[in-house]
């Protein structure tokens, strides 16, 4: 048993450990089994099966153990067993597994539902629904704002990701592997220029100049009394954890806020101390009219919200949101406890000393490597894009193949990025510093044998 200097007891010993013969047996038979009966469209990026993960660590079945530097796409951030997750789940579990909140509802999904309307931004009144996956929270989010507003017109962002449905998949800006023969897609979605400062043709544009040039051409092509919703991640994730230039986001909510638009802030990957905020859009001091939630949320168990003024959500007629499965009483357990642990750990000043820790070692990095073309992001939100020496042309054969080479050294890191050209680091929050460091000096490693 090992302990942080923030108190966090693990599990399992918190260090990584690959056999030669990786991918072991086990996990080549399991893969196997695997093409037998898992439809081919579902990819893994790792070629191991998990049998046991705790803090910032992996157990795979033939008894390696590597680095996690993606938790699960920022899912498990306070760690995969997380003991006070476990025991909530176990307790709920004995009661019942479900019932439905919409038949017989259950004072969980209230609790939650409290806790929410507590932590997201903004001091107004709000109501909130659960869900279960960050897709179906983005639906009923322009759901609500079409009904609450009378319009039809939803503006998203390029480079942006909201889903695998329908409807998010025509938000979602990256063809492949998202949308591509999967259409027609859903109308009335229109696409703006998102602020991506190290892509920008002028270097000096400003996040206020940034957010013109978007409200300019929502004007031109679609009329601001015609929109209902914007939707925006603060910090867009697939996209490549692209961070706007400052006064972005405010500028675009307080122009929506004239014209009666809904501001959607899409925090399924961003929200709960990621950025060591609890929400992102708090570093600019954005009040969304609804947010979306998920990952982070509920410790691993799958469970999503939106959370937003009570006029707007209170205006949907009864029976008009929900879903068999949203909110379900072990999630809404798992929640709660992961809730807890968030603040008991004071996660939010963790993700900050994990920004000051890796952000130090990976600008560090980029003026030795020229391949390294920015290092951006929040907390423990951050990325590195990879490009051609020289230039700013992306470089996503080099971003395979460090990403490759980590894993043979034992470290788990996730790409991303419109181009496929973008490293992102999404650890566990409650990851040691010794395991952080390890792993950032096995991406290092991989930078410089691979550029």
């Amino acid at each position: 048993m090992t302990t942080t200097a923030h108190d966090i007891t693990y599990r399992l010993e918190q260090k990584r450990r690959v056999q030669a013969d990786f991918p072991g047996p086990k996990s080549v038979a399991l893969t196997e089994r695997r093409k037998a009966v898992v439809a081919a469209g579902v990819a893994s990026s790792v070629p191991v099966f998990v049998a046991d993960a705790d803090g910032g660590i992996i157990h795979d079945v033939d008894g390696n153990s590597f680095i996690d530097l993606g938790s699960g796409i920022a899912v498990t951030s306070v760690g995969a067993s997380d003991p006070a997750v476990v025991g909530a789940v176990k307790e709920a579990v004995e009661h019942f597994t479900h019932s439905c909140f919409m038949v017989t509802p259950y004072e969980g999904y209230v609790a939650v539902a409290e806790q929410l309307n507590r932590l997201t931004p903004g001091d107004h009144e709000k109501r909130t629904v659960l869900f279960n996956s960050g897709a179906e929270a983005v639906e009923n989010a322009v759901k609500v704002a079409r009904l609450a507003t009378g319009r039809d017109a939803v503006v998203a962002f390029d480079h942006a990701y909201h889903g695998r449905t329908n409807l998010t998949m025509a938000l979602t800006a990256k063809a492949m592997p998202y949308k591509t023969n999967f259409g027609p897609f859903a109308p009335e979605v229109y696409r703006m220029p998102m602020s991506y400062p190290f892509r920008e043709e002028n270097p000096a544009i400003t996040g206020a100049e940034a957010a013109k040039r978007a409200i300019t051409m929502i004007e031109k092509q679609i009329g601001g009394e015609q929109v209902a919703a914007i939707i925006i991640e603060p910090i867009q994730g697939e996209g490549g954890f692209i961070v706007p230039a400052d006064g972005f986001l405010p500028a675009l909510a307080d122009w929506a806020k004239d014209k009666g638009i809904v501001f959607i802030a899409d925090e399924v990957q961003s929200g709960f101390c990621r950025t060591g905020e609890w929400f992102a859009v708090n570093h600019e001091g954005v009040v969304p009219d609804i947010i979306t939630m998920a990952k982070g949320i509920a410790g691993g168990m799958p469970l999503s919200a939106i959370t937003g003024r009570a006029d707007l959500l209170d205006a949907v007629h009864p029976g008009g949101l929900g879903g068999t499965y949203g909110g379900n009483p072990v999630a809404c357990a798992a929640a709660l406890a992961s809730i807890g642990s968030m603040e008991q750990y004071d996660l939010n000043g963790r993700a900050k000393h994990i920004e000051e820790i890796a952000l130090g070692k990976l600008r560090e990095l980029a003026t030795e490597q020229p391949v390294i073309g920015d290092v951006r992001g929040r907390g423990a939100m951050l990325a590195i894009e990879l490009v051609q020496a020289g230039s700013k042309e992306p470089n996503p054969e080099l971003t395979k193949a460090v990403a490759a080479a980590c894993l043979k050294e034992g470290v788990i890191i996730l790409t991303c990025g419109t181009y496929g050209n973008v490293i992102r680091l999404l650890p566990p929050l409650v990851i040691s510093d010794e395991l952080l460091l390890d792993g950032l000096a096995v991406l290092a490693a991989a930078i410089k044998a691979n550029a």
